[in-house]
């Protein structure tokens, strides 16, 4: 079932963040852009590589007012230990969530079965707390962080112009569509 177009449920864990432990909450997430960044666990192998790609575009995402949070069913203590381990985890300066009872991965219907851990998933949050963008990928594959800062940005223009709607490999700056019976069948 696709959560397109669906409230985020409510939640309240513990995450890891500029050194620090803090709560975090739906209400935390509302008023903002957010991405929920699910992967399986802690000390892997695609993950670091996925989770260090995302840092690297942290800023710009900030500047776009987008937060993220990262989430996997391990504890916050975990993730602080990952991040003093890992020169890849140490420049993640975004939250890293910690879902020990698997509640946010289970809200977002990313939870393998029998496993006890994330799938490998993306999810964009307006802020209203409403899900506009989901990726789900198999275990092996990563996923792409300038692909996701594309998503983002489309996402925001769509939001922000009522009416018009961002062609496939839109980038910033390049032209929209404003759907109508006068294109039907021209493009």
């Amino acid at each position: 079932m696709s959560l397109i177009n669906t409230e985020i449920k409510p939640f309240k864990t513990t995450a890891f963040k500029d050194g620090e432990f803090v709560e975090i909450s739906d209400a935390d997430v509302k008023g903002k852009w957010a991405i929920f960044f699910f992967y399986p666990a802690d000390f892997t192998f695609v993950c670091p590589t996925e989770l260090g790609d995302l840092a690297d575009h942290y800023e710009e995402l900030q500047k776009l007012g987008v937060e993220v949070y990262s989430v996997s069913t391990d504890t916050h203590f975990v993730h602080k230990a990952w991040h003093d381990a890992s020169e890849t985890i140490g420049k993640i300066n975004y939250y890293m969530l910690g879902d020990q009872n698997g509640s946010i991965t289970n809200n977002f219907g990313v939870m393998r079965e029998g496993q006890g851990l994330a799938d490998r998933a993306t999810f964009l949050v307006d802020p209203e707390g409403i899900i506009q963008v989901m990726e789900v990928t198999a275990e092996g594959i990563g996923r792409n962080a300038s692909e996701l800062m594309r998503k983002v940005k489309a996402a925001q223009y769509v939001a922000a112009h009522p009416g018009e709607v961002c062609p496939a490999k839109w980038e910033e700056g390049e032209k929209t569509l404003a759907p109508s019976l006068d294109l039907v069948g021209k493009i």
